[in-house]
């Protein structure tokens, strides 16, 4: 039993020092293909938050992986349409909606860069403009998040802003 916690307190501790190789997840978007306003804009759809960004571009765009990551989840949902789920470093999850096409297989390990899928519209996207819903969700509270004027603000401090996660690393990037 004590070999089985100190195995499973490795696989934790090194979740969390596996490095980011973070990269834009559609081929060519910049800054001015999101809008910075629409991570937790409310009301979103169903009168719901909107937990993520969407990152427009053509149809067929690839999607590459941000960071490397192991694939939990590709097919559909009626919301996000053909999705794809990705645990990747710090124990994070990248979710991917609206996918035209799938370019991966559950259970799969990719790298940072590799082609994934390709933009669409596809689940409550049909017939709008192209686009990535693209959201980052800690598998750990970022208690330090809280914030109670904000709608939904417990299920926020498990929410990453990816839009400023990506304005972040672009910056890291042209240091």
């Amino acid at each position: 039993m004590k070999k089985v916690i100190i195995i499973l307190s490795l696989i934790f501790g090194l979740g969390f020092l596996v490095p980011e190789d973070y990269q834009m997840p559609v081929l060519g978007a910049t800054q001015k293909d999101w809008n910075p306003k629409s991570f937790w804009y409310y009301p979103w759809g169903r009168n719901r938050v909107h937990k993520g960004i969407d990152i427009f571009a053509k149809a067929s765009t690839p999607i590459v992986a941000p960071t490397g990551g192991f694939i939990l989840f590709s097919g559909e949902n009626s919301l996000g349409g053909n999705v794809i789920l990705m645990l990747g470093a710090k124990w994070r999850l990248h979710y991917f909606a609206h996918l035209k096409e799938i370019k991966t297989k559950r259970f799969k390990l990719v790298t940072a860069g590799q082609t994934i899928g390709i933009v669409g519209s596809t689940g409550n996207a049909k017939g709008k403009q192209p686009h990535l819903h693209y959201s980052i969700k800690s598998l750990f509270p970022r208690f330090w998040q809280y914030d109670i004027s904000q709608r939904k603000s417990l299920e926020r401090i498990f929410f990453i802003d990816p839009g400023r996660y990506l304005m972040k690393t672009s910056l890291m990037a042209k240091m």
